[in-house]
C-alpha cells in the first residue's frame, strides 16, 4: 500500500471538510487528523527518512504536512537540519503547515536556527515570515532573545492576515513570560500597527495566565480609531 493509500484509509470527510474551512490556501485535503500524521512521520523518520523526502510527494495538504514533520522529528545534525528546513519553508501554502512543523529546538539547534530565521523575518513572502515569527516564539521568548525577538516583530512590515495574527500571537506569549519588559515596550511607542497592536492585546488579555486585574489594565490599553 503506498502512502497516499494509507491516508485515505484513515481519511474522515466530516474532519476534512471542517479543517478546510479553517486552512484557506491548504489546497487539496484528505482529512487525516493531525496526531495520526504525527504518528506517520515518526514512523517515516525511523527509517531512511533522506530518501523519502527526496521523493515525497505534496499534492495533498496531508502530504507536505508530513513533509514538514518529518523534517522536524529527523535525526542528524543541525546544519543538515537547516538544509532541509530551506528547502521546505518556500513550500509553506498555509498556516497550518507552517505551525505544525516549527518544533522545539534541541539545545544544538538552538543557535543556528536563530540566525537561521533572521532573513525570514523581512520576507516579502506570507508563509516565510510567519514561519519565522512561530518559530522564535516557541524557541526563543527567553532573557537572552526577548529584546531582539520584539524589535525584528516590530520592523515587520507584511500587511498579510496570518503574518499579523502571528505577530499578535507572539507578543502575547512574549507578555505571559515577561509582563513587565513587553508592556513597557507596548507602551513606549510600539511601532505594531494598530490592529496588529490591538490584537496583541486581546490575545493577552484571552491568556489563562494573566489575572483579572491586569486584563482590566490590559484593556485600557488598546488604541482607538483615529
Amino acid at each position: 500500500m503506498t502512502l497516499r493509500e494509507q491516508l485515505f484509509e484513515l481519511a474522515d470527510t466530516r474532519y476534512r471538510d471542517f479543517s478546510a474551512s479553517l486552512t484557506p490556501g491548504a489546497g487539496k485535503m484528505i482529512g487525516v487528523r493531525i496526531p495520526q500524521l504525527r504518528a506517520m512521520a515518526r514512523e517515516i523518520a525511523r527509517g531512511d527518512w533522506r530518501t523519502w523526502l527526496e521523493e515525497a510527494e505534496d499534492e495533498y495538504f496531508e502530504e507536505k504536512m508530513l513533509r514538514g514533520m518529518v523534517i522536524s522529528y529527523a535525526k542528524c545534525p543541525p546544519e543538515e537540519k537547516l538544509h532541509w528546513t530551506g528547502r521546505f519553508v518556500p513550500t509553506i501554502d498555509n498556516w497550518a503547515v507552517c505551525d505544525c512543523f516549527c518544533w522545539r529546538l534541541k539545545a544544538a539547534e538552538r543557535g543556528p536556527m536563530w540566525r537561521f530565521i533572521q532573513p525570514y523575518f523581512s520576507s516579502q513572502a506570507e508563509y516565510e515570515v510567519r514561519f519565522a515569527v512561530v518559530m522564535a516564539l516557541g524557541n526563543f521568548v527567553d532573557e537572552e532573545h526577548l529584546d531582539p525577538f520584539l524589535e525584528l516583530l516590530g520592523a515587520i512590515r507584511h500587511d498579510a492576515y496570518y503574518v499579523r495574527m502571528g505577530i499578535a500571537w507572539a507578543v502575547s506569549v512574549c507578555y505571559v513570560k515577561f509582563p513587565e519588559r513587553t508592556e513597557e515596550w507596548l507602551l513606549d511607542g510600539c511601532p505594531l500597527g494598530d490592529w496588529t497592536y490591538n490584537k496583541a492585546l486581546q490575545k493577552i488579555v484571552e491568556s489563562l495566565r494573566v489575572t483579572p486585574e491586569t486584563k482590566a489594565r490590559i484593556k485600557t490599553m488598546k488604541r482607538r480609531a483615529k
